[in-house]
């Protein structure tokens, strides 16, 4: 199935309905159906090769992935805030390529003379799209891979995802109902394109029948603005973001500050507890939402629903209350299983281990490298977790990430949380270092909370009192900001180098 049939589909069941801007001037389903055919017969008249996209969130990004899709190339869109030695060898690796670019980065692009690349903007496009005549849609099976993306490594040279139209439509349609949405629902988008949340949120959104408000760039204020003007009633942020917006309205002092908000998303990365609990707390009448996946599962694979959100912060029994810090259960489309590392047998409920999933939105295939499921079609997510009784996951982090001092398994989160719940505390990063006689020590850096001094020997003690003395950290360093990667992650291989060169000064 192609994932344009998405488009399609919605477009057959929204007819003049707005989907994409105000609601008042925006774009209707039709019309963007149109277009997408159109600029999937300019497309299919190009090299034959993939489609690059380097921008921000714009009407562009529908037009040209679905496009895309119908001329059965390849879409992959780029990080643009990536250097321009970096952009240059990502097209390298997608050429023959066409890549689409927004205007004001066109003069990035340079040195291209020895690469089968050809170059348009914007604006040239998507006139091009409007003298086209559309592409006739003969539900042949695509040739090629619906989407290229880019991880976020840390260092070296970062993998290449392959994401098959089946992997993105099962998805979609094994979540969403067709135009399900109330009328007058709608959804801020502020995730990248180059974000698989960007993408499985564009297609799950547009399907259910809300309409698109797009943000270009995350910023606190102007996501608050776009809630309030647009009367927006849906959002998916990723931990980082939420943080920021919680700190506005906190400052803001209103109580129902997002009337028409009825449902937030997050995910992306760890959310730190103080966060999502004082979120919360400032918006009573929001559903939140935690949802878990990764590129190579196309988005999420557990979801901790508004109810179990609900659930665990009015509940007495600790271990109902510790799943707001949960990814929830898995999606019915999917299977999960917490394994041994090593020999890769299936742990007890409650025992830590790797984290595999299989179902049919799994991709876990990387271009020239090949597919990393195993015969059964399971895929190692390399992030460590454990499952409880009634089947919640509880992701720990990265493999390489826990802390193993004196032979115990400590969890960075479970440090971080404690020390972000401090009040001098804004945001917190925990990691480990090598120790001759326990075999690494828990270190941390702290963001101070706005006004406040932290006290490294009162926050040590403030941790040691919460969870006890072998989770308390050696070192506690006051830095001005922390490490985080374009999709939210803290990239704690980074801040090891940080602290460790903080220890040898």
């Amino acid at each position: 199935m192609n994932v344009a049939l998405i488009a399609e589909m919605a477009a057959e069941a929204g007819g003049d309905r707005v989907v994409l801007g105000d609601v008042d001037t925006g774009t209707a389903y039709i019309e963007l159906w149109d277009s997408a055919r159109r600029a999937g017969s300019w497309l299919a008249g190009r090299n034959d090769g993939n489609v690059a996209m380097i921008g921000v969130n714009s009407p562009l990004f529908p037009v040209a992935l679905f496009g895309a899709a119908l001329a059965d190339r390849s879409f992959a869109p780029l990080n643009y805030r990536w250097t321009d030695a970096e952009l240059l060898a990502a097209l390298r690796r997608l050429a023959p390529v066409t890549v689409i670019v927004d205007d004001s980065m066109l003069p990035r692009l340079h040195e291209l003379s020895d690469l089968d690349v050809e170059v348009i903007g914007r604006s040239a496009f998507l006139y091009a799209v409007g003298q086209s005549e559309p592409i006739a849609v003969t539900g042949e099976m695509p040739r090629r891979p619906a989407v290229l993306l880019f991880t976020s490594g840390t260092s070296g040279t970062p993998k290449m995802a392959v994401l098959d139209h089946s992997h993105l439509t099962s998805y979609i349609l094994g979540t969403v109902e067709l135009m399900a949405a109330e009328e007058g629902d709608a959804q801020l988008s502020c995730l990248p394109p180059y974000h698989v949340g960007g993408i499985a949120n564009l297609l799950s959104t547009l399907y259910s029948g809300r309409r698109i408000v797009q943000l270009e760039a995350f910023d606190p204020v102007a996501w608050i603005e776009a809630v309030r003007s647009q009367r927006v009633t849906h959002a998916m942020v990723v931990p980082t973001m939420l943080a920021r917006i919680v700190a506005v309205l906190a400052e803001d002092g209103e109580v129902a500050a997002l009337p028409t908000l009825r449902h937030l998303s997050y995910g992306g990365g760890r959310m730190p507890l103080p966060v999502v609990e004082q979120a919360m707390m400032l918006l009573p009448e929001t559903g939140f939402a935690n949802g878990y996946g990764l590129t190579e599962t196309s988005s999420s694979i557990t979801v901790l629903s508004p109810d179990d959100h609900r659930a665990a912060a009015t509940s007495d029994d600790p271990s109902v209350r510790a799943r707001l810090g949960s990814v929830g259960r898995p999606l019915p489309t999917v299977e999960v299983s917490v394994r041994d590392p090593e020999d890769g047998s299936v742990r007890a409920a409650g025992e830590s281990g790797e984290l595999w999933v299989r179902g049919e939105q799994v991709s876990g295939r990387y271009d020239g490298v090949g597919s990393l499921q195993d015969d059964g079609g399971w895929f190692r997510t390399k992030d460590s977790a454990h499952i409880d009784d009634d089947g919640y996951v509880f992701v720990e982090g990265r493999l390489d990430d826990v802390i193993v001092r004196g032979g115990e398994n400590i969890s960075p989160g479970e440090v971080e949380d404690a020390l972000i719940s401090h009040s001098d505390v804004a945001d917190a990063g925990v990691t480990g270092l090598p120790d001759d006689d326990w075999g690494e020590r828990v270190v941390a850096a702290v963001v101070a909370a706005p006004g406040r001094t932290p006290d490294p020997e009162a926050l040590k003690e403030w941790v040691r009192t919460r969870l006890r003395s072998a989770k308390s950290p050696s070192m506690v360093q006051v830095v001005l900001e922390l490490p985080y990667n374009d999709n939210g992650k803290l990239v704690r291989r980074v801040l090891r180098d940080q602290l460790s060169r903080s220890v040898h000064v």
